[in-house]
C-alpha cells in the first residue's frame, strides 16, 4: 500500500546530484512511496540564510514552496537533501512560532498571491524510509544482496542535528550517533564498516567557496574509509558526496596520498539491491570515481 508525498527536490537534483534524485525515484515505488513533485519550485535559499539580515528572503524562498505545496493538499512536505530539509523545515516552525514574522512572509507571498499558514510537516525522506517504511519493509525488496560489498556510511554532519529537529519532523534517530546509515546498508545485505567519522563535517559550502580550507577535514574521511577497508562510502547529503568525491584528487596532491574511494548515495545501494539496472536506475554511470564493485554486483 502506497502513501502519497508531497516532493520538493531542491535544486542539486537538477544538477551535481541528479544520481540522487534519479535513484530515489526508481527505488520509491518499491518502498511504497509516491512522491509528487512541487510544481514550479524554487531553491530552498539555503545560501541566502548565511548573509546578515538573510532570514526573511530565505525563509521567503522555502515560504513559497510551501505555499505550492499547501495548493497541492495536506500531505507531508519530504526533501532527500540534507541543507533543504534544514533550511524548509527552519522556515516551517518560524512561521508556526512567530505571528509577526508569519506576518511579514505573507506580506511576500501575497505579492504572488499567495499565502502559508505552517500547518504542513517537513521531513527528509530518510525519515520517512525509518518511521513510515521501515528497515523490514526496505530488507523484503531486497533480490540482490550486496554481501562482500564494505560500506562506510557517513551520515555527515546536517542530515540529523537538534536545532532542525522537533516531533513536526527530523526527530529519527540519535544526534550524536544515528544508526539509519548502518541500517539501510545492512538491509542491503553490505557489510557497514565502523565508522568513526560518521558525522563529520565535509566543510560544507566552505569546501565550494575555499576548499583549501576544507581538505583536513574530508582526509580526516577518507582516511578512515581507507583503514576500515571499505569498498565506497555511503551518505544521504547531496553536498557531503559532492565534495568528498570531487575533491579527492585535490586532497591527494595536497597530501601525497592515493584516494580513489568511490562515494554513493544509500538510495543507489538500495536500488542494486532490489535489483534495479545498476546503471539506468542506481545512476551509477554518473559518479565521478567509479563505483566498479557495485556496479559488477548489479550486472552478474
Amino acid at each position: 500500500m502506497s502513501k502519497s508525498y508531497t516532493y520538493y527536490p531542491g535544486c542539486t537534483s537538477r544538477s551535481s546530484s541528479m544520481h540522487l534524485e534519479k535513484s530515489l525515484r526508481a527505488i520509491a515505488p518499491k518502498l511504497g512511496m509516491e512522491l509528487n513533485e512541487i510544481e514550479d519550485w524554487n531553491c530552498c535559499g539555503t545560501s541566502v540564510g548565511h548573509i546578515a539580515e538573510g532570514r526573511l528572503p530565505n525563509a521567503a524562498l522555502s515560504a513559497r514552496n510551501l505555499a505550492l505545496a499547501k495548493d497541492r493538499g495536506e500531505d507531508d512536505v519530504v526533501t532527500a537533501c540534507a541543507a533543504c530539509f534544514i533550511h524548509t523545515h527552519d522556515a516551517n516552525e518560524q512561521i508556526r512560532e512567530d505571528e509577526g514574522f508569519k506576518a511579514d512572509l505573507n506580506e511576500a507571498l501575497a505579492e504572488a498571491g499567495q499565502a502559508y499558514d505552517g500547518s504542513l510537516l517537513v521531513r527528509h525522506v530518510c525519515e520517512v524510509m525509518v518511521k513510515d517504511v521501515g528497515v523490514d519493509a526496505i530488507k523484503a525488496q531486497v533480490t540482490n544482496p550486496l554481501t562482500g560489498l564494505k560500506v562506510a556510511g557517513w551520515t555527515g554532519c546536517q542530515t540529523v542535528r537538534p536545532f532542525a529537529a522537533t516531533e513536526r519532523g527530523g526527530m529519527f534517530d540519535d544526534f550524536d550517533d544515528p544508526k539509519f546509515m548502518r541500517d539501510f546498508i545492512e538491509a542491503c545485505g553490505a557489510e557497514a564498516v565502523e565508522f568513526a567519522n560518521n558525522t563529520s563535517c565535509c566543510g560544507g559550502s566552505v569546501a565550494v567557496i575555499s576548499p583549501q580550507k576544507s581538505l583536513q577535514l574530508m582526509k580526516t574521511i577518507l582516511d578512515e574509509a581507507k583503514e576500515r577497508e571499505a569498498d565506497c562510502v555511503a551518505t544521504p547529503c547531496p553536498l557531503c558526496q559532492q565534495n568528498l568525491e570531487m575533491y579527492q584528487d585535490l586532497i591527494n596532491k595536497e597530501f601525497g596520498t592515493d584516494f580513489q574511494i568511490p562515494v554513493v548515495f544509500y538510495s543507489q545501494l538500495m536500488a542494486v539491491a532490489f535489483g534495479l539496472n545498476p546503471l539506468t536506475d542506481a545512476a551509477l554511470n554518473q559518479q565521478m570515481i567509479p563505483a566498479t564493485k557495485l556496479v559488477e554486483m548489479g550486472t552478474k
